[in-house]
């Protein structure tokens, strides 16, 4: 452990999002291995053990493919031969996982489409959170066979980022080959010290990161930054940490970080809930009886199908929505689960009835209350409810 990192508090978490970059999962010229995946797999049935929650964002699954293929694998630079290799390695590397864990490990390939796409959005955050529910390990990765864009550009500490916030995780945790975010960059700079806290990303902190340090990663300490900012933005702090050292990775279930702390600059639900309150709202409104209104102005409930009388205008499935009252007053916002056609059909009916009325479900939620802010006026105080 290095003595220059002195241990500080991990904020406190309930789930949280852990990165592991390639270069943790592939050994020097070879395949996939264990060696400090095991020691991070261990964090991870430790945070299970104490109630908590993980999700996996793994890379490895190009390196894994060019390692099967050995002398015949193809050249780096080629887009589509990546892809290829992408392919290929994705069993592996899930298979590495699902021998280090003692609970099932499930699959998740996303591109940042999906992620835009507020349908598609909505899908992957409820695949996700069923898995959860499920007590199954989710490992997420990009879905390098067809992202062009994120393999040539992107990497996976900014789609953990994503993640993140896709599933209201309280903290973001990136392992790397590198301890802590430091003032220079110490393979050319003795003197480099490390930087064990980030209150805000200023242009001066992200001067400090240079490129990639990996021959089989994509990604290096300015990307980390970056999908730090991102997690910040939504109100998650991220954690930097070396993923070799088994002294600091034990730490972290202790709530001890021997590494950087990138603050948040706000709380996770204070960004959430400005996000909802502000963002452009689609032309459609929902309409819901008096009951319903007073149970969304105490800030805690859903909106369920039994508490609407109609639909107004027209709005997609992830479309942000206003909620009015018999009046017209507009009670709150939110993401609705279910298209205006499908919400009139289900008005006045009883969740269980959702299946049977559409022929499908999206969930026993018009909208979520994650999904959901009060706006002032409407029976509270404050303004927002959480």
């Amino acid at each position: 452990m290095n003595a220059a990192l002195p241990g500080q508090a991990l904020p406190r978490w309930r789930r949280a999002v852990l990165k592991v970059g390639s270069n943790l999962l592939a050994a020097d010229g070879g395949g996939l291995t264990d060696r400090y995946a095991a020691a991070l797999a261990g964090f991870v049935a430790a945070s299970h053990a104490a109630g908590r929650q993980v999700v996996l964002v793994s890379s490895g699954a190009v390196a894994a493919g060019r390692a099967l293929l050995r002398e015949h694998a193809p050249a780096a630079g080629d887009l589509a031969a990546r892809q290829a290799l992408a392919a290929l390695g994705q069993a592996p590397m899930i298979a590495l996982w699902q021998s280090l864990s003692a609970r099932p490990v499930a699959q998740v390939l996303l591109t940042h489409d999906d992620l835009r796409n507020r349908r598609r959005y909505l899908n992957a955050r409820a695949t996700l959170r069923g898995l959860l529910a499920l007590d199954v390990l989710p490992v997420v990765n990009e879905n390098d066979t067809v992202a062009v864009d994120e393999l040539k550009l992107g990497d996976n500490d900014n789609l953990a980022a994503i993640v993140a916030a896709l599933v209201d995780a309280d903290l973001l945790l990136i392992a790397s080959d590198v301890d802590a975010l430091y003032d220079a960059d110490p393979r050319r700079n003795p003197r480099a010290a490390p930087v064990t806290r980030v209150p805000a990303l200023t242009p001066d902190v992200l001067a400090m990161a240079g490129g990639s340090g990996s021959a089989v990663g994509t990604g290096g300490m300015r990307t980390k930054l970056e999908a730090a900012g991102k997690a910040a933005a939504a109100g998650i702090p991220t954690a930097l940490f070396g993923g070799r050292d088994e002294a600091v990775v034990r730490a972290l279930a202790e709530g001890r970080l021997h590494g950087t702390l990138v603050d948040a600059s706000a709380s996770r639900m204070q960004a959430r809930k400005y996000w909802l309150r502000h963002a452009p709202a689609a032309a459609g409104r929902i309409r819901v009886d008096a009951g319903a209104a007073r149970a969304l102005a105490g800030g805690r409930a859903s909106l369920l199908p039994g508490g609407v009388a109609d639909a107004l205008g027209e709005f997609h499935r992830g479309d942000l929505v206003e909620i009015v009252d018999a009046d017209g007053k507009a009670v709150a916002r939110g993401l609705s689960q279910y298209a205006a056609g499908e919400v009139r059909r289900l008005a006045g009916r009883h969740s269980r009835d959702i299946g049977a009325v559409l022929g499908y479900s999206y969930g026993s939620e018009v909208v979520h209350r994650d999904d959901l802010v009060t706006l002032a006026g409407a029976g509270t105080t404050g303004g927002i409810e959480a």
